[in-house]
């Protein structure tokens, strides 16, 4: 793996990690998540694109100042990663916080898109489906073994986790600085799209765990529905992380969509 840094407008250093060869494509991982989100499911890519990570600011080997960003902000810093690289353009799958990342790279720089992949997101704002009290009461609670093992459940199937033990690579990144971790909630949360959706050009597959309670399945519907010629697939029985507990099915479904003519 090649890694090295990219400044972004505002001069924050940015890790990035680039693996594998071919046409690049750029994964983005989910809020207070560094590149390790993707660990187990970038090898899936690697025999016919070049994959692309990075660290987003406040994760990782990223710089991690203390200035609050949108996802529209985190859209630049991938830009900025992609300069630095020398790449014109690129297929982009997100997930999560970097599905949103990711509307708004498809919204603002709609030249560096080749293919689109959104998954497990939202469009954010008032049209999205947000998660419901019993979430967001079990992800707050004070004692941070139990939050974090209710984080473990929304992820990942009661079956699943009785038959794998680890690594957990989506539970966030351990060496965030609380400031951190508050500018990527409060980017994520302020996410919305909604309006600017139908401005996206590049062909895109929106994918979703039918049992996603963090984020609900319906937002696959509502994304699709406003992105035009969008496919959606709901996949049955998964939860939020379904690109970890679906592989290589799901793996398969984006790499058949980015090979399609």
């Amino acid at each position: 793996m090649r890694e090295g840094f990219a400044r972004a407008a505002d001069g924050t250093r940015l890790a990035y990690q680039v693996n594998g060869d071919g046409p690049p494509l750029v994964l983005l991982a989910g809020q207070a998540n560094n590149h390790r989100w993707w660990d187990g499911v970038r090898e899936d890519f690697e025999g016919t694109h070049r994959t692309i990570t990075l660290d987003h600011r406040g994760t990782g080997a990223s710089d991690k100042p203390d200035i609050a960003c949108t996802t529209r902000d985190f859209a630049s810093d991938v830009i900025a990663v992609l300069d630095e690289l020398g790449i014109a353009s690129a297929d982009v799958y997100g997930t999560s916080m970097g599905g949103r990342i990711a509307q708004w790279l498809a919204v603002d720089h709609p030249g560096r898109l080749r293919r689109l992949v959104l998954g497990c997101t939202s469009p954010g704002g008032p049209h999205a489906a947000e998660r419901d009290a019993d979430v967001r009461r079990a992800l707050a609670q004070p004692d941070p073994v139990a939050a974090q093992r209710a984080l473990l459940e929304l992820m990942y199937s009661p079956e699943w986790l009785a038959e794998h033990d680890g690594p957990r690579c989506v539970l966030g990144d351990p060496d965030m600085p609380p400031h951190a971790r508050r500018h990527h909630l409060a980017a994520s949360n302020r996410h919305d799209a909604w309006e600017q959706l139908p401005r996206i050009s590049a062909r895109t597959l929106v994918l979703h765990g039918a049992d996603d309670r963090m984020t609900p399945a319906s937002n696959a519907e509502l994304i699709a529905e406003r992105i035009p010629g969008a496919e959606a697939r709901v996949l049955p029985g998964l939860r939020h992380a379904y690109f970890h507990e679906g592989r290589p099915q799901t793996s398969d479904l984006v790499a058949d969509f980015l090979r399609a003519r």
